[in-house]
C-alpha cells in the first residue's frame, strides 16, 4: 500500500500508479469461442463453455491481465431475446468463473443489427463487430494499454475489430484455447 504522505512513497506512486491503470487486456468473442454457439445463445441451459475456456480467462487473471468479452448479439435486435437476457447469462458466467478463480472485468454487447425486427435495435452501429467501437469504450474506461493487448475471436469479424481498436489479433480456429492463451501471453 502507498502511502503519498510519504516522501518516499509519494516517489514511487508516480510510476506505480500508472502502471497499476495502464494495464494490458484480453478481448474475449463470447459465441463460438468462450461458450459453443448453439445459435443466438441467450439462456443459462443452452450455455456450455468450450474446453479450456475457464482455464483461458483464469490464465489471464493471474497474468495481471484484464479480461473483457466483446461481443455481437443480434438476436436483441430480431426479437429474440431481451437485454436483460444477455445481462442475466453474463452475471451466471461471472459467476460460473468466480468458483473457478476467475473472473471477466467487463462484458459490452452489440444488440443492434440493420435488418432487425424491433425498432428499437434495427439500426447499424459502430459498436457492432467489425467495428472497434466496442473496444476502443473498453480501451479508455479501463486505461488499457493496447499495444500489448489481444483480441480472441472465432470470425474475421472480430480479427478485423481488433486490428481496427489497435489490438494484436487472433482467429481461434477450435485449437485449445487454454494453450493458444498461455502461448500468446508468454509472446509479450
Amino acid at each position: 500500500m502507498l502511502d503519498i504522505g510519504i516522501p518516499e512513497d509519494y516517489v514511487v506512486a508516480h510510476t506505480a500508479i500508472p502502471q497499476q491503470l495502464h494495464r494490458p487486456a484480453v478481448f474475449f468473442d463470447r459465441d463460438g469461442t468462450l461458450n459453443k454457439d448453439a445459435g443466438y445463445t441467450h439462456k443459462i441451459a443452452e450455455f456450455e463453455w468450450m474446453e479450456g475456456a475457464i482455464d483461458a480467462i483464469r490464465a489471464c487473471n493471474d497474468a495481471g491481465y484484464l479480461v473483457f468479452v466483446v461481443t455481437n448479439q443480434a438476436g436483441v435486435a430480431h426479437g429474440y431475446y431481451g437485454t436483460a437476457d444477455v445481462e442475466k447469462l453474463h452475471r451466471w458466467m461471472n459467476e460460473q468463473l468466480f468458483a473457478h478463480g476467475a473472473h471477466i472485468d467487463d462484458f459490452r454487447y452489440c444488440p443492434f443489427h440493420p435488418e432487425g425486427r424491433d425498432p428499437n435495435f434495427a439500426f447499424a452501429s459502430p459498436y457492432r463487430k467489425p467495428g472497434p467501437k466496442m473496444l476502443e469504450d473498453l480501451i479508455v474506461r479501463w486505461y488499457v494499454d493496447a499495444s500489448h493487448s489481444l483480441m480472441i475471436g472465432d470470425s474475421q469479424m472480430d480479427v478485423d475489430a481488433g486490428v481496427a481498436a489497435g489490438v494484436r489479433s487472433v482467429l481461434w480456429e477450435g485449437q485449445a484455447l487454454a494453450v493458444l492463451v498461455s502461448s500468446m501471453l508468454q509472446q509479450r
